[in-house]
C-alpha cells in the first residue's frame, strides 16, 4: 500500500509530506553504534523476533491499527523485543530485530525502538509480563473518551482481571503517560488510554494478542448496545463475574 502519509510507530504524522526512504530523513538506523550484538542473536530470540512481527502484521490485518499505529513487545530474559519506531511491519525482517535491555538501553539492532518503549518498560518492571500489545482500536478508543470505565457489558470482563479502566490522558510516549497507564492495570492484564488506545499484556504474545482483541469486542459491544434509543445495556454484578471467574479456572483443554 502506498504511503501518502509517513507516520511515526505510534500514528504521528511524521512532517505532513512523503519523504522517499535515505532522502532527507532519519530512517532510525544509528550509524552502528548500537549493533554491538548484531549477528550474535541467539535462536530464542529470533524465533521470539518472528514470533512479534507476525503478532505486529496481525494487528494490521485485524483492523486494530492503522499503518504502525501501535506496537508489540516481547520478553526474553532481561532482554525486551519490541518493534521499531515508524517501520511498517511488512517490511520487518529478521535482520530488523530490536532490543532493549529493562532500563531501556539499546542492546540489540540499529532501528530505533518505539516511542512508546516507556509504557511497554513499565510493564514489564511491575508484572510478571512476557508480552504486551499497544493499538489504537477503533472501538476501544472511541469508548476511551465517553467513559473511566468499561461497563461489565459481558463476561470476558474477567479475562482482563474486571471492569477495564480507562488511563489518564498524557503526551505518547512519556513518563506520565506510563505513570497513568499502570494505576489503570493495577490488578487488570488490559486498560484503555484516554484519546489513545488500549495495552493489554500476557504470558505470550498469543495471550497479549487475543486479550486486544476481547477488549476491542467489548467495547464495540457496549458502544453497540448503548447506541440503542430508550434502552440501556444490563451490567453484570460483582457477584455474576466472581461465578465466571471460578469457571474460568478450568477452562480449556487439560493435558
Amino acid at each position: 500500500m502506498a504511503e501518502a502519509l509517513r507516520n511515526t510507530d505510534d500514528g504521528h504524522p511524521g512532517g505532513g509530506q512523503d519523504v522517499p526512504q535515505g532522502e532527507g530523513q532519519d530512517t532510525g538506523r544509528d550509524g552502528g553504534q548500537g549493533d554491538a550484538r548484531r549477528g550474535r542473536v541467539r535462536p530464542d530470540e529470533a524465533r521470539l523476533w518472528t514470533e512479534l512481527v507476525a503478532t505486529a502484521r496481525r494487528t494490521v490485518a485485524d483492523g486494530l491499527v492503522v499503518g504502525t499505529s501501535g506496537n508489540v513487545s516481547a520478553r526474553v530474559g532481561d532482554l525486551v523485543l519490541v518493534t521499531p519506531s515508524g517501520v511498517p511491519y511488512d517490511r520487518l525482517t529478521p535482520d530488523d530485530i530490536t532490543g532493549v535491555d529493562l532500563t531501556g538501553r539499546q542492546v540489540l539492532g540499529t532501528l530505533v525502538p518505539t516511542s512508546e518503549l516507556p509504557m511497554h518498560l513499565a510493564v514489564y518492571r511491575t508484572t510478571d509480563a512476557r508480552a504486551v500489545v499497544h493499538t489504537h482500536a477503533v472501538h476501544a478508543t472511541a469508548v476511551s473518551t465517553l467513559v473511566t470505565e468499561l461497563p461489565p457489558v459481558h463476561y470476558m470482563t474477567v479475562a482482563l482481571g474486571g471492569p477495564v479502566r480507562v488511563a489518564d490522558y498524557a503526551t505518547y510516549g512519556t513518563d506520565e503517560l506510563a505513570a497513568n497507564m499502570l494505576r489503570a492495570l493495577a490488578g487488570r492484564s488490559g486498560c484503555l488510554l484516554r484519546n489513545h488506545g488500549t495495552i493489554t499484556y500476557g504470558t505470550t504474545l498469543d495471550q497479549a494478542y487475543d486479550r486486544t482483541a476481547q477488549l476491542e469486542w467489548m467495547c464495540r459491544l457496549w458502544l453497540t448496545a448503548s447506541s440503542v434509543p430508550g434502552l440501556t445495556p444490563s451490567l453484570l454484578t460483582e457477584a455474576q463475574l466472581a461465578e465466571v471467574g471460578e469457571r474460568l479456572k478450568g477452562y480449556g483443554q487439560r493435558r
